[in-house]
């Protein structure tokens, strides 16, 4: 029987793109080329047996083109509490294995990819709050991501816009929101102010659950 597993819980991302991201409209990449840090927090999931239940998880993402020319690279990176059978189920889904094709981003990323680096487990401090579009990503000293509200520049106050994906293969609604990491991992980052994407994250190996 092939593996049946399911996450539900909330994610935010952050890439070089500028507010809005063409890419999430089929578009080309604000600066032509794509680097991103995305992680998320399951409160429930199961693989096959195995529970997933209040793990964290991040991936570190990288493409010198266009996401679509290939030629990336990604590392996975899962929380060191999980224990064996909950980092091997983790690490094939991260990396899109045990799902039908085409069905979720884990898979469509991976299929991108030229270079896949080792997954690390160890801690990772993560808060996110997708109503409020706030977001802190801590992964000791080599991977810090900080997601916040839009101000605008007319009041001086949170804007709230949002980008609605009916048959999205990651969410269906996502608030947008101001993204700054830096990462001294596999993958190095260095993101100002660019593109910052917080969501609920509902999905099993068949895509998007609606």
């Amino acid at each position: 029987m092939a593996d049946q597993w399911v996450i539900r819980g909330v994610e935010y991302g952050n890439c070089n793109c500028n507010w809005g991201c063409p890419c999430q409209f089929g578009a080309p990449t604000t600066h032509g080329h794509c680097e991103a840090v995305v992680a998320g927090h399951i409160e429930e999931g199961s693989f096959n047996e195995t529970k997933l239940d209040g793990l964290d998880w991040a991936l570190l993402l990288y493409w010198p083109g266009e996401i679509a020319q290939g030629n990336g690279t990604e590392q996975a990176i899962v929380d060191e509490r999980a224990d064996q059978q909950q980092r091997d189920a983790l690490r094939k889904i991260l990396l899109g294995e045990s799902t039908s094709p085409g069905a979720t981003h884990f898979f469509v990323y991976n299929s991108t990819m030229s270079t896949v680096l080792d997954t690390w487990y160890t801690p990772i401090d993560l808060s996110i709050n997708v109503d409020e579009r706030t977001a802190t990503l801590k992964i000791g000293d080599l991977v810090e991501s900080i997601g916040s509200p839009i101000v605008s520049s007319f009041d001086g106050h949170a804007m709230r816009s949002a980008i609605s994906l009916p048959n999205g293969f990651e969410y269906t609604y996502a608030e947008m929101g101001n993204g700054n990491s830096k990462s001294r991992a596999g993958i190095k980052l260095d993101l100002k102010d660019s593109y910052g994407q917080f969501n609920i994250l509902h999905m099993n190996q068949d895509g998007v659950i609606r």
